[in-house]
Order: C-alpha cells, then structure tokens, then sequence
C-alpha cells in the first residue's frame, strides 16, 4: 500500500498537469469519491493567469517526486 499522506514532506510536482511546482505538504486529504490532494506551500512564488499564489492545491497523480521533510 503507498502511503498517501505527505504532510511535511517536500514535493515536486506538476500543478494542473503543465506548471512545475516545488515546495512543502502543509495538508493531504481524501477528496469525495477518494482521490488524494494535498495543499503545498511554494518554495517560489507562481505567476498563473495574473494572479501570484503562494500555495497551489496538487492531486497525488500529479506529484513527481518526494523528498524529506526540510
């Protein structure tokens, strides 16, 4: 069984499937209908549609790689 929750993990991933992102889990969650998503806090800031966002909501198919915690 993979573990799926990665709070306080550092993870890479893909926002949306296109935008590269990196940063830190502050909360994974079973969403309704059990897929995996996790709140990461940005190690840089990401400009996306004229809006700057500091935290990006990422589904677990979309997380590339997991790193310790910092």
């Amino acid at each position: 069984m993979t573990n799926w929750n990665l709070e306080g993990l550092h993870v890479t991933g893909n926002y949306m499937g296109d935008h590269p992102v990196s940063g830190r889990v502050v909360l994974s969650r079973v969403k309704y209908g059990g897929g995996v998503q996790h709140t990461v806090v940005l190690d840089s800031p990401l400009r996306l549609y004229e809006t700057v966002r500091d935290r990006v909501l990422l589904d677990h198919e979309n997380v590339v790689r997991v790193g310790s915690a910092a």
